[in-house]
């Protein structure tokens, strides 16, 4: 165990300097430049050559990723052109509402999914099966805008019963985390179904019947644990997702987390915002990949982690 987090935590850190390499270049290669959008419209080419060396985008880029890399490990991710603030102090009030929003939406999807894919899994062909392909089906081939716009302009604007901006109570996340879960729990019907189908025709499953075992035991008791691991694996990715911030349902619904921060972010071409969200990102993918294999080792003890 102890040789496997050794590898995987040098597996993180390359893949987090991927990762920082990619964030640098991908912003500067975009149109647009962060000292003409601090100038404005009317600035001279004295004024936005001024800025572009205030803000060191003179320098040649190894130069400026060095700076930047340097400033990550003194803890220092640079200051924010678009909201006047240093970049942690924005990631660290952002955060914890994106935290709020994805953990909410996980406990949802997971409530209304995993039960209804394990009975839909052994209860092939039923009417049960049908209702969650179908649910399975509707789920992931509607677009999360279409739901946001399509809840908001049922549940707000006619019948007027929820709010459709912001996070001041329980009843401002019900829309948010209905247009994510559904999506979510919808792939995670579609994988628990398919996981129970594939373990009840597992020779011990077979065996386990043959001893007379009664099915609700065999099903719940054996077969359950071991369909589990592709639905960890899969609610595992889903959230780390979400913590790295849902733009689109965020922008939608004014949630105040790192999804509106990354669009607002690259909007302004916030070049150090955009690099120290990306590198968050990147960060908690790596650490929930590591904590999935973990919990899947545990969960199915086949699994050898090497």
């Amino acid at each position: 165990m102890l040789r496997y987090i050794v590898k995987r935590f040098g597996q993180t850190l390359v893949v987090l300097f991927c990762v920082s390499v990619i964030a640098f270049l991908l912003i500067r290669l975009a149109p647009g430049s962060p000292a003409l959008m601090l100038a404005g419209d009317g600035a001279t080419d004295e004024e936005i050559a001024e800025i572009t060396e205030k803000l060191g985008l003179d320098k040649p880029l190894i130069t400026q990723y060095m700076m930047y890399m340097a400033g990550i490990l003194r803890g220092d991710f640079g200051r924010s052109t678009s909201y006047g603030m240093q970049v942690i102090d924005l990631v660290k009030n952002r955060f914890p509402n994106t935290i709020k929003l994805a953990s909410a939406t996980v406990l949802f999807g997971c409530i209304l999914a995993i039960p209804l894919g394990i009975i839909a899994g052994s209860h092939r062909g039923t009417i049960i099966d049908f209702f969650s392909i179908l649910f399975a089906l509707l789920g992931q081939s509607m677009a999360n805008m279409w739901k946001a716009v399509l809840l908001i302009f049922i549940f707000s604007v006619n019948l007027k019963w929820l709010p459709s901006i912001g996070m001041d109570g329980i009843e401002y996340y019900i829309l948010p985390v209905i247009t994510l879960g559904w999506q979510m729990s919808a792939e995670v019907t579609r994988i628990s179904r398919s996981g129970m189908i594939d373990t009840l025709h597992e020779d011990y499953i077979t065996a386990t019947y043959a001893k007379g075992i009664h099915p609700l035991v065999v099903r719940w008791k054996y077969a359950f644990k071991n369909a589990m691991c592709p639905v960890i694996t899969c609610v595992g990715l889903r959230f780390g997702t979400m913590l790295a911030g849902t733009i689109i349902v965020e922008a939608i619904f004014s949630w105040p987390g790192l999804g509106q921060l990354l669009n607002t972010a690259v909007n302004q071409r916030d070049y150090a915002l955009v690099q120290a969200l990306l590198l968050l990102s990147g960060t908690m993918f790596a650490v929930i990949n590591f904590a999935v294999d973990i919990i899947n080792s545990l969960v199915d003890p086949r699994i050898k982690l090497k």
